[in-house]
């Protein structure tokens, strides 16, 4: 019984002190998607994930000010940043307030440059405001698809992901991407993207790791891929 004990505690600080020695990842998602975004890929084992959740942005919220909001989810003063599409724009927000180990970003844009002209053009002719929160969804579903046809290789979860989401939501992050003023960024942000992403087309992108054939979808649908990316990024186990 004494024996079983002693095995039992030592087994317990184990755990404990594994724990505590772990690394905190957080992982933010696309504009369109969830946690469930990143279920296939895989971290090195030192990495403790955590995922930060939106909330509905404010009327005419900026992205720097949703990111400070969403900063508050943070409460570990080392930790690594992933954000995906819409997750990535607001890493780059986040790594300037509070200044994360590391950042990395997927199929996403690091300043307004690399966002493609339809953006800028709907800044200055802000057709989307005329169009309601509920169509905005539906158009997002009948779209999504057709844009990224890569999608249908996981259509049930991208479809279950778009389902889930408010339309208020998807209106105003859709106005806080075309009024994102950021003009530069972190140099040492860690860009992945996709040579066949039609949603950031590469040609607007300084990237630094290329997915032949990538599209914005690619972090469920390429998963092995990224996940050996990302351990070749954060190999700090050993």
């Amino acid at each position: 019984m004494k024996k079983i004990f002693q095995l039992t505690l030592v087994l317990l600080i184990s755990t404990l002190n594994l724990k505590a020695d772990s690394i905190p990842i957080y992982l933010i998602p696309g504009q369109g998607s969830d946690s469930t975004i990143f279920t296939k890929l895989t971290f090195p084992e030192c990495y403790e994930v955590k995922h930060i959740k939106y909330v509905t942005p404010y009327k005419n919220e900026t992205m720097s000010c949703y990111a400070k909001r969403l900063s508050n989810q943070i409460t570990d003063e080392k930790f690594v940043l992933v954000g995906v599409s819409l997750g990535g724009m607001l890493s780059t927000e986040i790594a300037d307030i509070l200044y994360p180990d590391q950042t990395i970003i997927i199929s996403s844009a690091k300043h307004k440059s690399e966002l493609p002209r339809r953006y800028t053009f709907q800044k200055h002719f802000p057709i989307y405001r005329l169009i309601s929160p509920k169509m905005n969804k539906l158009g997002a579903k009948l779209l999504q698809p057709i844009v990224e046809p890569d999608r249908n290789k996981e259509k049930a979860a991208f479809k279950a992901m778009l389902d889930r989401k408010d339309p208020i939501f998807l209106n105003r992050t859709i106005a806080m991407i075309i009024n994102w003023e950021r003009r530069s960024t972190d140099k040492n942000i860690i860009h992945i993207h996709g040579d066949n992403d039609h949603t950031v087309p590469i040609r607007n992108v300084d990237f630094n790791y290329k997915i032949s054939n990538g599209s914005h979808m690619m972090t469920l649908t390429r998963a092995n891929e990224i996940s050996e990316i990302l351990a070749e990024i954060l190999d700090k186990c050993s």
